[in-house]
């Protein structure tokens, strides 16, 4: 763990040379200066000799000069460092959470993974900095004022180093309570992140239902409980702090009691018990950095250990190494004995599933909720990982290809369309960033959101609001598909694109996406069936696989379970 943590600090190393540099300054400007104090009380002053007392005032304001640029430059780039690597942390987490797929979503709240990436890192800029920093000048500390004081009077040395184990024993026995209050803490904390994205996203509907009364007692529960947890980690901090004072008192108490008798018996002079005073405050700098430092590490590390955990997880679907590009893509597509389940230990979603799709021709979807038509779909662009079988792009194995290459082919349109907080512009230009804005403008037109757009008083600059709120189902709808316009895909998948429209709407929105699919490989999941009367074939999926297949006018002939579906919506119209 300490090594991984460690590592971040190769892309900084002249940054953390200088740090270190500075704060090995401090501490031999420290050191020195109780030196200098006990010359200047012993030897100068009862020598008379104001030029040499001169001479050093000036040598040590200079030494101060000194010591305060050294100290500025830790406390503000050694700050800085610890920003970089948090910066660098938090770019790798995210960058990794690309990677993950449908599955690890699918079982991680969303609040916990923005706990991972923001409240988790937030303080290890501290521990970044201070942490080697903070062990570098306690070292340096004790080991030069324990050489100079035992020159003075070893004795006493003794003594006051004495009370070293006991401090040492008093830290690690109060670590594992430390480390575990502080697990804690950010467990609760990522469970009110997760209970605040919730509740936000789902305002509307709390206020729909008058719940907000429910909503603040649900928050007040977590809060609750994050509340008596932090409580209990600063009970922990205050048994460790109170304990280093009382330890630094009785300390400095030690110092002038037996200070006091080593003069009386003439082993030290007046002087010495100066240099020993001074050297006892500083001495008691780096044990009360060592305890920071405890505080600093447990509260970092825990935090970096979860970092870590999600750094350690590995995708379900990665590339191959021998994996190809999907290039000049025809959209043949075929399904050879698939099976798919979401859990081992649950039922199979599809079992021993065959299907074949030519290049060109869409290919309708209809069957019961549950029947597995939107797990069908989600396969093709591998976001779920095949149980068994093989599924196949114009004859390649898509384990074969390199994902990017197979999902920049393949066009989703779904019922529940997502759009990023931003502009209109943001969000069709996400199809495909390259493109130029005159093309974003002629995606739009396909699309048919362009007249709509030229109306607003900012037209594509005009910001949308959180996922798209301020815009109509409609209008949302035209935008996704005004962005596939711009990605351009040989394949299309539309799941329930229409389902969650107006007639009105729907019959707009249809006329885009008829458009669209023009001379590309489409398949539609549809709940509506008059949208896919037209479909070069139609799949009646079921949960024991495909029950029927043919065209609209085929399967209503045959008057099973697709002419019952389609009855049940129509009234017994058949048309």
């Amino acid at each position: 763990m300490l090594k991984k943590f460690a590592s971040y600090y190769s892309s900084h190393k002249k940054l953390f040379a200088l740090d270190m540099f500075c704060a090995l300054l401090v501490a031999v400007f420290d050191l020195i200066f109780p030196m200098v104090s006990r010359n200047i009380v012993n030897v100068i002053i009862p020598e008379g000799r104001m030029d040499l007392l001169v001479k050093w005032t000036v040598i040590m304001i200079i030494m101060f000069i000194f010591r305060y640029v050294s100290y500025y430059i830790v406390s503000y780039w050694g700050h800085v460092l610890g920003v970089y690597i948090e910066h660098d942390m938090r770019r790798d987490l995210f960058s990794h959470l690309q990677t993950l797929s449908f599955e690890y979503y699918d079982n991680t709240k969303t609040g916990h993974i923005m706990s991972r990436l923001v409240n988790d890192l937030r303080d290890i800029t501290e521990l970044a900095h201070h942490g080697p920093e903070d062990i570098f000048i306690s070292t340096t500390m004790l080991v030069g004022s324990f050489i100079l004081l035992v020159r003075i009077e070893w004795r006493l040395t003794l003594i006051i180093f004495s009370s070293i184990p006991f401090m040492i024993w008093f830290a690690i026995s109060k670590r594992k309570k430390m480390e575990e209050s502080f697990r804690e803490v950010r467990r609760k904390i990522a469970n009110i992140n997760a209970q605040l994205e919730n509740s936000i996203s789902g305002i509307r509907v709390a206020q729909s239902f008058t719940n907000e009364d429910y909503e603040i007692e649900k928050f007040a529960k977590g809060n609750h409980q994050f509340k008596e947890a932090r409580k209990h980690s600063y009970k922990i901090m205050a048994e460790f702090a109170a304990g280093i004072g009382l330890t630094t008192n009785v300390l400095n108490l030690l110092v002038i009691s037996a200070g006091g008798y080593f003069i009386y018996r003439g082993y030290i002079n007046v002087g010495d018990l100066v240099a020993y005073m001074l050297y006892v405050n500083f001495f008691m700098q780096p044990i009360r950095r060592l305890s920071d430092f405890m505080q600093q590490f447990q509260d970092g590390m825990s935090g970096f250990e979860r970092f870590v955990e999600v750094l350690e997880i590995e995708p379900d679907i990665v590339d191959k190494e021998d994996a190809i590009e999907l290039k000049d893509v025809k959209g043949n597509i075929k399904f050879e004995g698939v099976s798919f389940s979401y859990a081992d230990d649950k039922d199979k979603v599809l079992s021993n599933l065959n299907l074949e799709i030519q290049q060109g021709k869409t290919v309708a979807i209809v069957g019961p909720s549950g029947a597995g038509k939107t797990t069908l779909c989600h396969l093709i662009p591998r976001f779920y990982e095949i149980d068994e079988g093989r599924i196949f792009i114009d004859g390649i194995n898509i384990n074969d290809i390199k994902l990017k290459s197979l999902r920049q082919n393949i066009g989703l349109v779904q019922q529940d369309v997502f759009l990023f907080t931003g502009t209109i512009m943001d969000n069709i230009s996400y199809g495909d960033p390259s493109k130029s804005e005159e093309e974003i403008i002629e995606a739009a037109k396909k699309a048919r959101i362009h007249d709509f757009i030229s109306t607003l008083p900012n037209g594509y600059d005009t910001y949308i609001g959180e996922k798209g709120v301020m815009l109509s189902g409609g209008q949302k709808q035209r935008i996704s598909i005004a962005r596939l316009f711009l990605k351009n895909p040989p394949i299309l998948i539309l799941d329930e694109a229409t389902s969650a429209l107006d007639n009105e709407t729907e019959i707009q929105i249809q006329s885009s996406l008829e458009e669209l699919s023009k001379g590309r490989t489409t398949l539609i999941i549809a709940h509506r069936l008059s949208t896919i009367k037209n479909a070069d074939e139609i799949l009646v999926l079921t949960d024991k696989g495909i029950a029927e297949k043919g065209s609209h006018e085929k399967l209503l002939d045959k008057g099973s379970i697709y002419a019952n579906l389609y009855k049940s919506q129509f009234g017994g119209l058949v048309s």
